[in-house]
């Protein structure tokens, strides 16, 4: 066992050889990567020399293969030609000396035929010319004594009613050669009846040498031969080469079946090696260059897929914060993500609402058909959702409802196309708890206020009323009694009626002062601070509007708020202006609330009235679609304490009057088509000082 001092000696030692050891294994492992990818270049090296040669030799052989059907559709088209030829030599019944001459002239134009022959039915010669190329060396015979394979084909032609090939035979020639010779019997037709027969006698060698040798190319050599392989006619050049190639093609006509074999030969061109070289140099740069950009590639990927991964981090974890409901749909409507915050806020799980579509879960039962029909219009692109969004009711999954408010957005890919929607929720149900709440202590202590006003007006007016209503009993008790006398039916003494006289005058006098104690108590309920300021139009909606807006809420009355455009300020009390909005939009919510009245609209309008080079005013203007005012109602309408609901005080629209009347305006109010009343008041517009308003 080492002792502390050995082991701290041997530790500068083993610290190298571990260094080393560790680099050895690096270059080992870079040294088997080359090496592999070595082995994969020279491996697809060969593999391309061998493909360049296998696509060579198969581009030849289709070529050859090709060569050999274009001859066998040349032969086939002169047979065809030759049978027509035959058949107009009979044109115009001509005789046996124009028959032959007819004949001639055909085989000096077509040198494969040897011989034509006209026999009549029984297979006897009629007439024959014989070509002036090649005289056949066969005598004329019977046809009796014919050999059987003429004699075959004009039977078979007898049946089919055309034309019959005979097998290929060999016919001896003067020079003590021979050629493969070929019939050919055409039937003549007569009603349905054979009446005599056309021979035609065709030279397997002279056919390829007249219709196929013109088109071959050297190094090629074409061929009939028999089935077994047995070669009846050639005609080609005899060149050899390294490679041979070779076609057949079946030459099927009426009687008998040829085949036709082209060979051709082929040396490697002195071409091949220079482009393969160049195809393999070609192929190696590339190959090298590829591996540089799929290297430099990789690391812009590993790169990217970092960054990526480091953003999808970021907004997963933003995502998951966030108190705000996500939700994205696709073009069909189906949920394609939700963030735990809209999880939490409707009760169910990611996985029980993701791919889920319409019906969704979260809908109330009672609003299903109105959200789908929304929900429809919104995903056909027709309606674009409004950017201060809306407000919609959801149901929790133990079935609770809530208010939310909705924002929504189209959801555009990076190639500019509209893929869905993403939405933002958020619950809404605490802030109307505390707008109701709001709202309930605002109507408490306006209604506070309204009976702290009214106490001070009956406190103020039993006080100073009690004196002059005192006074005023006192005169009329004592101008009863004076009228009261002893004797029935008789005048009352004339000193008796100026004392009645002079009492009606002091009930007259305390009546003129309690009228001018209300008046005095009107006065000051009147009076105020006359502090006016210039005020746009849309100040003073918007600082009512919060509360018009809780009452149309809980009403479910919509607003239509229209302000015109260049609009100058209005000077005013801004307080007192602002309660006459506020009384004005409660009295037409107010007379919607009537369940036959479908839908509720409350519309507000400012805008300019009718004006002078001095003098500029505004017009505001309250419209309801309510019950409208009947005639009686609307002579009492703005008489003080005069209302028609039961928990009203008959303030509103006399206070409303007045304040606008102090500001020099008017207010009245008008029936409104097809149904409902619109109130409608002025206010003078701000004049700068030196300035008129034109």
């Amino acid at each position: 066992m080492q002792s502390p001092s050995q082991a701290e000696a041997a530790q500068p030692d083993e610290a190298p050889q571990q260094w080393h050891l560790q680099r050895w294994h690096s270059a080992w492992r870079r040294w088997s990567l080359w090496s592999l990818l070595v082995v994969l270049v020279a491996s697809m090296l060969v593999t391309l020399v061998w493909l360049a040669g296998r696509y060579e030799a198969s581009q030849v052989q289709s070529r050859v293969e090709r060569d050999a059907a274009d001859a066998v559709a040349d032969i086939r088209t002169a047979f065809s030609h030759n049978v027509h030829s035959m058949q107009s030599l009979l044109v115009g019944d001509p005789d046996l000396t124009s028959w032959e001459s007819r004949a001639s002239d055909l085989l000096n134009a077509r040198r494969e035929l040897v011989r034509l022959e006209w026999r009549d039915a029984q297979l006897k010669v009629r007439a024959h010319a014989v070509s002036p190329f090649r005289p056949a060396n066969a005598d004329l015979v019977d046809g009796s004594s014919m050999h059987s394979d003429l004699n075959l084909s004009c039977t078979n032609a007898r049946r089919v009613g055309g034309p019959s090939y005979s097998n290929s035979y060999f016919q001896p020639l003067p020079n003590g050669m021979g050629s493969e010779m070929m019939e050919l019997c055409l039937p003549l037709l007569d009603d349905g009846r054979v009446i005599g027969f056309l021979i035609a006698t065709y030279s397997l060698q002279t056919v390829l040498v007249d219709l196929i040798a013109p088109s071959l190319q050297r190094g090629q050599e074409v061929s009939f031969t028999e089935a077994d392989g047995t070669r009846l006619a050639v005609v080609g050049a005899m060149r050899r080469g390294t490679r041979m190639f070779t076609a057949q093609q079946l030459f099927d006509l009426p009687g008998t079946t040829l085949i036709l074999r082209l060979d051709s030969w082929h040396a490697a061109p002195s071409v091949f090696p220079n482009v393969l070289t160049a195809l393999v140099t070609a192929m190696s740069i590339a190959l090298v260059s590829v591996l540089i950009v799929l290297v430099r590639d990789n690391r812009r990927r590993l790169r990217a897929e970092r960054d990526l991964g480091e953003a999808l981090a970021f907004r997963k974890a933003m995502e998951d914060s966030q108190v705000t409901g996500l939700r994205a749909r696709d073009l069909d409507g189906r949920i394609t993500y939700v963030n735990p915050a809209f999880c939490e806020m409707v009760g169910f799980s990611a996985d029980e609402l993701i791919g889920h579509t319409n019906p969704l879960p979260y809908w109330p039962p009672e609003h299903a058909g109105e959200y789908t029909a929304r929900h429809t219009v919104r995903l056909s692109g027709n309606h674009i959702p409004p950017r201060e969004g809306y407000e919609s009711t959801f149901m929790r999954k133990d079935g609770t409802r809530f208010p939310v408010m909705i924002y929504e957005a189209p959801l555009i890919n990076a190639q500019g196309l509209h893929t869905g929607w993403m939405g933002s929720f958020l619950d809404v149900s605490e802030q109307r708890r505390v707008e109701e709440i709001s709202r309930t202590s605002q109507e408490r202590l306006q209604a506070t206020a309204r009976l702290a006003t009214v106490g001070e007006m009956a406190s103020l007016l039993s006080h100073e009323l009690n004196q002059p209503l005192a006074a005023i009993s006192s005169y009329a008790t004592g101008s009863l009694n004076l009228l009261q006398t002893e004797a029935p039916a008789a005048i009352p003494p004339r000193e008796n009626l100026a004392d009645v006289r002079v009492g009606i005058q002091r009930i007259a006098q305390q009546a003129e002062r309690a009228g001018k104690v209300i008046k005095s108590v009107h006065d000051f309920v009147r009076r105020r601070d006359q502090s006016r300021e210039p005020v746009s139009p849309q100040d003073l909606l918007d600082a009512v509007l919060p509360i018009i807006r809780l009452q149309a809420r809980k009403l479910r009355v919509q607003l239509q708020i229209t302000i015109e455009g260049d609009l100058p300020d209005v000077l005013c009390d801004r307080t007192m202006v602002e309660q006459v909005l506020l009384n004005l939009a409660r009295n037409g919510m107010q007379s919607m609330d009537d369940p036959s009245i479908e839908p509720r609209v409350l519309e507000i309008r400012v805008r300019t009235a009718a004006s002078n080079a001095q003098n500029k005013w505004l017009e505001f203007s309250v419209g309801d679609v309510g019950l409208g005012i009947s005639d009686d109602v609307a002579g009492r309408l703005f008489t003080p304490f005069y209302t028609t609901r039961a928990e009203g005080m008959g303030l509103g629209l006399s206070l409303c009057r007045t304040v606008v009347e102090q500001h020099g305006g008017y207010l009245g109010h008008a029936a409104r088509q097809p149904r409902g009343t619109v109130f409608t008041f002025t206010l003078p517009a701000n004049q700068p000082e030196g300035r008129s308003l034109t």
